[in-house]
C-alpha cells in the first residue's frame, strides 16, 4: 500500500477498505454519461413534460379547494370566504408535501417524473428522500424565481443534463428503466 496524501488530515490518513485514499473519502459519481449515456439520454426533454403533469397534479386539489371555499362562503353568507387568506399557505404546503413524499417515496419520483420514466438519485446512487424531495422543489422554485427561467439552460451544458439544484443539493434525474438495467446498486456507509 502506499500514501500520496497531505497527512494533514485529522490524526493521519484514514485507511477505508484496506487502501490507502488520497481523495478525501469521496466516492465517484454513480452514474456516469460517458459510460452510461442512455441513463441521461432525453432526460431535460422529459423533465419538462414530467414538471407539466406534477402541475396539474398540484393545481387540481388546489382549485378544489378554492371552490369549496367560494360555495362555503356563500353558503355562510359570506363569513365563508374568510378561509380564502388559509389558501396560498396551503397550496405552499401541499406542494413541499407532494414532492417530499413522491421524491423520497419508493419510485424516487413525482408522478409526472413516473409517467415520463424518469427518477431522481443522489449523485452516488441512492435514492431520494423526503427532506431531499422538498428541498429539491424549494430551491427549484427559488433558482427560477429570483435567476429567471434562463437559469435552466444549465442543464444544456453538463454531461449528466443536472440543473442548478441539482448541482447544489447533489442530485442527478435519470432515465429509470435504463438504470434498473445497467446502474449498479446503491452505495450506502
Amino acid at each position: 500500500m502506499s500514501y500520496s496524501g497531505s497527512g494533514n488530515s485529522g490524526g493521519g490518513a484514514s485507511n477505508a477498505g484496506g487502501a490507502w485514499r488520497n481523495d478525501g473519502g469521496v466516492e465517484p459519481h454513480a452514474f456516469d454519461p460517458y459510460l452510461q449515456p442512455e441513463l441521461f439520454r432525453g432526460v431535460l426533454t422529459r423533465r419538462v413534460f414530467a414538471f407539466l403533469i406534477d402541475l396539474v397534479v398540484l393545481s387540481v386539489p388546489v382549485i378544489l379547494g378554492y371552490l369549496f371555499i367560494a360555495v362555503f362562503g356563500l353558503i355562510t353568507l359570506g363569513l365563508g370566504w374568510a378561509l380564502f387568506w388559509l389558501a396560498w399557505p396551503v397550496t405552499i404546503v401541499w406542494a413541499i408535501v407532494y414532492y417530499g413524499a413522491s421524491l423520497g417515496g419508493p419510485h424516487s419520483a413525482t408522478m409526472g417524473m413516473r409517467v415520463m420514466d424518469l427518477e431522481l438519485r443522489t449523485w452516488y446512487g441512492a435514492p431520494g428522500y423526503f427532506v431531499l424531495g422538498a428541498t429539491h422543489a424549494v430551491l427549484f422554485w427559488v433558482s427560477v424565481s429570483f435567476l429567471s427561467p434562463l437559469v435552466l439552460l444549465v442543464g444544456l451544458f453538463n454531461g449528466r443534463r443536472r440543473l442548478l439544484h441539482d448541482v447544489i443539493l447533489g442530485t442527478v434525474v435519470i432515465n429509470s428503466s435504463v438504470r434498473t438495467q445497467v446502474a449498479p446498486a446503491a452505495r450506502s456507509y
